[in-house]
């Protein structure tokens, strides 16, 4: 038994490990994983765009009109209120919390669009590379003598 243990016996590589290896070191899932990393980061800064400074501009601007109390009551006792409703056990449609992130969504967009589009027109393309110069009648038959030189 104990010859048994002290030989080694050799392990077989599953042939996927290979094709996953390829397929993580690949540019694409790396460039991805960057894009979420940096994803996450923006998310921040969108959301404090919008919670600290556009909303409060809307609430000035709308009387400070909050959708998230507006509600159906489909069964139980009438509510004044939607915390009130959902602690009496009340079924209810939130339509209300519903437009809320409607608007929400839309504000975020807004921001996005404007935001991208302030870095674009921040960040200047690269100038395309020069097209080849087109060679001379002199050049070209130059280049047909170093070739037939170059065959022999």
């Amino acid at each position: 038994m104990s010859d048994l243990l002290k030989t080694k016996l050799p392990l077989k590589k599953p042939g996927w490990v290979d094709d996953f290896k390829a397929f993580v070191m690949r540019g694409n899932v790396v460039d991805l994983a960057v894009g979420v990393v940096i994803g996450a980061a923006f998310t921040g800064i969108v959301g404090s765009l919008v919670k600290d400074i556009i909303t409060p501009v809307i609430g000035l601007a709308t009387g400070g009109v909050d959708f998230s109390n507006l509600f159906i009551i489909l069964k139980g006792a009438p509510a004044a209120t939607l915390a009130e409703a959902q602690k009496a056990g009340d079924v209810t449609i939130n339509y209300g919390i519903f437009l809320n992130a409607v608007f929400n969504f839309l504000i975020v967009a807004f921001a996005i669009f404007w935001m991208v589009r302030l870095i674009s027109k921040l960040y200047k393309s690269p100038a395309p590379a020069p097209a080849a110069p087109i060679p001379t009648p002199t050049e070209s038959l130059l280049g047909e003598i170093r070739d037939l030189l170059k065959s022999k």
